[in-house]
């Protein structure tokens, strides 16, 4: 019986760490009396942890799913800081702590998504091509960069009573909080009152962006993106220089004016090592009811900043998508659930599906990467 509990037990996550309760430790014991009733222990992270209810209920439910309806009990403790400390160990797999995660020997893809000016969606694509590529199975995780202008957590829907949802924090590592499968961290989190604004300079934007990329723990992603704050300011700078790997993504509309400030942010990143992998234009028309498109900001802007983004690349640089104008794209940042999930037969959730689907796939390649192996 007890190997049975066991076995059901495994299939328990820890909806923060995505990992079976097993593995992480967290099942102190599992008890058989002899009229059958089980009773298991478990370990949870931290006092007041958020996700308490849904690991007791889950277990609850695997242990009856074994000794039947009403035949299990659950107890429920707190890990001691040595249990922490060595859980924290574990998940970092024997890495000293702040280590930094998506150097060039990761295989995960980084995409950097930028924008010459503000305004142009770039935060509400960013939001809505991560959960895209989340529904297609792969794990996604988002650094929201833009400091002094944060919406990501808005977007996801991680805001509740006009404050962000904070992370976990387990000893010195952080755990983002999740929303449609997107692991996401944020100033935003870390601020308690909604009207504040975040006044910083050069040094601490920096910290706070390697700290985003050390502390705080990801786990094994498919892709992470980075919504960068609009320009070419220092957090564009600190994110070349900490991810030279990074591939960028530029965002703009189809404006002249726009995609002549859109090209210089896509030039920045080149000068710090990234390659520019595509562009999306964003607000390129408005569906009228009789199929017509009305071009309210103009047409060709996506097209002529790919084209002299080309120029000094090995290929050229396509445009991604063309987004248009779309009421359910507004609508779903307003609310907090993306267009893609909310309503995806909408245009403007069709063209950000097709980018995450040619995200998709790409293959995560080991080429000049440190497979840490030494040659006897």
């Amino acid at each position: 019986m007890t190997a049975r509990v066991l076995r059901a037990l495994a299939g328990v996550t820890d909806p923060e760490i995505r990992k079976p309760i097993t593995e992480l430790d967290m099942v102190s014991g599992v008890t058989v009396g002899d009229d059958g009733h089980v009773s298991v222990g478990i370990l949870l992270t931290i006092a007041g942890c958020p996700a308490a209810q849904s690991i007791e209920s889950n277990v609850l439910a695997a242990v009856e799913s074994v000794a039947g309806a009403g035949n299990a009990s659950v107890e429920v403790a707190i890990m001691t800081r040595e249990q922490r400390e060595a859980l924290t160990e574990k998940l970092r797999g024997g890495k000293a702590a702040r280590v930094f995660q998506f150097g060039p020997e990761s295989l995960t893809r980084v995409y950097a998504i930028t924008s010459g000016k503000g305004g142009v969606g770039k935060s509400t694509i960013t939001a809505n091509l991560a959960v895209a590529l989340a529904r297609q199975g792969l794990r996604v995780g988002i650094v929201d960069a833009d400091v002094h202008g944060f919406s990501i957590p808005g977007l996801l829907g991680l805001v509740h009573d006009g404050l962000a949802v904070k992370p976990t924090q387990v000893g010195d590592m952080i755990l983002p909080p999740i929303s449609h499968d997107v692991k996401v961290i944020s100033i935003g989190m870390f601020i308690d009152d909604a009207s504040a604004a975040v006044a910083w300079r050069g040094p601490m934007l920096h910290r706070t962006i390697n700290q985003f990329l050390t502390d705080v723990y990801f786990g094994d992603l498919d892709i992470l993106l980075l919504d960068l704050p609009p320009g070419t300011g220092d957090v564009a700078i600190t994110v070349g220089q900490l991810l030279p790997h990074a591939e960028v993504i530029v965002v703009t509309t189809p404006q002249p004016a726009a995609a002549d400030v859109a090209e210089r942010s896509g030039i920045v990143a080149r000068q710090t090592g990234q390659k520019v992998y595509g562009v999306i234009e964003n607000m390129s028309g408005l569906t009228q009811p009789d199929g017509s498109v009305l071009e309210l900001f103009g047409s060709g802007g996506g097209a002529e900043v790919a084209g002299r983004l080309s120029t000094g690349q090995d290929s050229p640089v396509p445009v991604l998508a063309q987004v248009p104008l779309s009421m359910a794209l507004r609508g779903g940042g307003d609310e907090g659930l993306p267009v893609v999930i909310a309503n995806p037969d909408d245009a403007a959730a069709v063209a950000i599906t097709a980018v995450a689907t040619r995200l998709a796939t790409r293959a995560r390649g080991l080429s000049g990467r440190s497979l840490g192996i030494t040659p006897l």
